[in-house]
């Protein structure tokens, strides 16, 4: 058995190699596609392979009286090679004329995609391996939407094996416009996206062009590899220092880590998030270090003392005080569910981000997506190998940052009994942050009334208090409160209502409907309400209100003055009603962030009270208010 022959190398001209660090590059694709035969062919033809690697595994093909496979230069495992599939990920160093690579081979087989997502996480790129004989299967869909989960924009797509259909060019190119089809519906720049014909097993348009298809003038695999764009650098993205240990040593409080993204120097304040601690650098402590320095960067392990003795946790994020991460306790996931178990509505998981753990509720699944069409369906579970977009609520307060903002911070993965179940991406479209901007103004002290509230209720026959309706736009709270505000008025109440129209003429005529927006509209007129309810009104609101944190915001600025009234509608019953037109609007796409289409609504899940205007009338449901009201607020003088 002879060694295969292989083409003479292309001539490229040599090129200093770039001062940045190897560019990492995973090669996926469904199983027997020819993605281990691929790389190791790359290796072979860039010269990157040990002297003497070649010829001992043609010899151990030969003991085994198996045919040579270039494959066999990258399935380092025994199990591997008795089964002819790639089970773990390998990582492979080699280099080109113009710069050093990491290549990552992930297995293709459906039952090791924890491996493979697990080494295309790690990518900058990636090599899509298609089968001219097979063209796109369902696991080739289900690689390149993890590739767009994942982040990943820069794809070079090989379509493999074309001396196994007579190098035919047609075949080309109705598979370059199935995969071109696919991918512009997955959202990528095709303009940067090569396809290139390939032979594996021949060398064909690997590292040197095809003479054999010489219909084909597009760069070679090499030289589309020189092509990718190095990433952001991590060093210009913002400061994020997740909090691994704190020691102490030497009288010292040494905070430990790897400095995930930016830079930290001596002297630069740092807030911690999300306790919102803040302290300066007093000093960097580096292992083995002669010296102590006065700066370290993105990948590197340090401690750091600060010039306060703050109670600093593991999983708190350290981040110059200008550009924290943001704060929230809910957030969307699109998540790639690995679990035997399916995931559902309801369910707690642990959660690990960066050195941070939480238990997180699944809050609602919103779609599933088929891999195939990218069809979207709707479901109450999540059943393994699927991906879905999901709603994840932590009870408290969690630093993150969007992944399209930083990757480092924003990637997490599901864990159950010890078991990794799902993974994926935070996304806070539609979610405002919800760190606190405390009070900017200086010199303001607190005046307390002469007048006891008792002695207000007293006089009024009422508490007062704020009746506070959530619900979606049409589900009746206007009508509803002015109408209760009618009837109260009636009977001798001190009653007002605040509406959300109304105050956005004045009082929040400056916000507009952005998630952050919202936020402050809400926080205004929770103040005001206050207010109000301390002077002895009775104030009845009626705001969407999406946020259940913005709500309990308002509560905690009065927790016996606050009663929430979930006004009750499903959504498909609101759009019937439209009383104002916008939602017709918003399915049009005249308005942006309209609560129920295109931005959340989340219920109250311990609502005082409850009102289903779907189930009942107008007057049914106003009899509901005032009979709660009357119980509940009425005081005898």
């Amino acid at each position: 058995m002879s060694i295969p022959q292989v083409a003479p190398q292309c001539e490229q001209q040599a090129k200093p190699l770039q001062p940045h660090a190897s560019l990492k590059i995973v090669i996926v694709g469904h199983v027997d596609h020819g993605k281990s035969s691929l790389i190791g062919r790359l290796f072979h033809d860039t010269g990157s392979l040990p002297e003497g690697k070649l010829e001992a595994i043609h010899a151990m093909s030969e003991r085994r009286g198996m045919p040579f496979e270039w494959a066999f230069l990258m399935d380092a495992l025994q199990a591997e090679r008795d089964q002819g599939i790639t089970i773990d990920v390998s990582h492979i160093h080699f280099r080109t004329p113009v710069r050093e690579y990491v290549l990552i081979d992930a297995p293709g087989h459906r039952e090791f995609l924890k491996n493979m997502v697990t080494g295309a996480a790690q990518a900058d790129a990636a090599v899509l391996v298609v089968d001219a004989r097979e063209g796109m299967q369902e696991q080739t869909k289900r690689h390149s939407y993890l590739l767009h989960l994942l982040g990943i924009r820069q794809v070079i797509v090989t379509i493999n094996k074309m001396d196994l259909v007579s190098l035919a060019q047609d075949r080309f190119q109705k598979l370059s416009k199935d995969v071109r089809h696919y991918l512009s519906e997955l959202g990528l720049d095709l303009q940067h996206t090569q396809i290139i014909p390939v032979s594996a097993r021949d060398g064909d348009n690997i590292v040197t062009r095809s003479i054999r298809m010489d219909w084909y003038e597009g760069p070679t695999l090499a030289e589309s590899l020189d092509g990718v764009q190095q990433p952001v650098s991590v060093l210009e993205m913002p400061l994020r220092f997740p909090v691994q240990d704190v020691y102490k040593f030497d009288e010292r409080r040494i905070v430990a880590g790897r400095i995930e993204t930016g830079q930290i120097r001596l002297g630069d304040t740092l807030m911690f998030s999300p306790s919102n601690k803040t302290a300066r650098v007093a000093s960097i402590e580096a292992w083995n270090a002669r010296i102590k320095p006065v700066a370290a960067r993105a990948g590197q392990s340090i401690g750091i003392t600060l010039d306060e003795q703050l109670f600093i946790e593991r999983g708190e994020v350290a981040s110059l005080v200008a550009n924290p991460p943001t704060l929230s306790n809910v957030f969307r996931g699109r998540l790639f569910w690995l679990g035997h178990a399916p995931l559902k509505v309801g369910k707690r998981y642990k959660m690990k981000l960066c050195t941070a753990e939480y238990t997180v509720e699944v809050q609602a699944i919103e779609r599933i997506i088929d891999v195939n069409d990218l069809g979207m369906r709707e479901s109450q579970e999540v059943e393994r190998n699927a991906v879905a977009e999901v709603v994840l609520r932590a009870r408290g307060l969690i630093a993150l940052d969007p992944f399209d903002y930083n990757m480092s911070t924003g990637r997490f993965v599901l864990v159950e009994d010890y078991d990794i179940v799902g993974g994926g991406l935070i996304s806070m479209e539609g979610y405002a942050d919800q760190r606190p901007t405390g009070i900017k103004s200086s010199n303001i002290f607190m005046v307390e009334h002469r007048v006891p509230e008792p002695d207000r209720w007293r006089m009024n026959g009422h508490r007062g208090g704020i009746l506070w309706m959530t619900g979606l736009s049409g589900a009746g709270k206007s009508t509803l409160a002015f109408s209760l505000e009618h009837y109260l008025f009636q009977r001798g109440y001190q009653v007002s209502v605040l509406d959300g129209d109304n105050v956005r003429h004045g009082l929040c005529s400056d916000l507009g409907f952005s998630p952050e927006d919202r936020v402050e509209n809400i926080r205004r007129v929770g103040h005001a309400a206050v207010l109000f309810a301390r002077a002895g009104f009775l104030v009845i609101t009626a705001f969407i209100s999406p946020y259940r944190a913005d709500r309990d915001r308002v509560r905690m600025l009065a927790p016996g003055l606050f009663h929430e009234i979930f006004i009750e509608a499903d959504l498909e019953t609101c759009e019937q009603r439209d009383p104002k037109g916008l939602y017709a609007k918003a399915r049009r796409g005249e308005i942006d962030e309209f609560t129920g289409i295109s931005a959340p609504y989340e219920p109250p899940k311990l609502a005082e009270l409850q009102v289903d205007t779907k189930a009942h009338s107008i007057e049914e449901c106003l009899a509901k208010l005032t009979d709660y009201v009357s119980r509940t607020f009425v005081v005898t003088k």
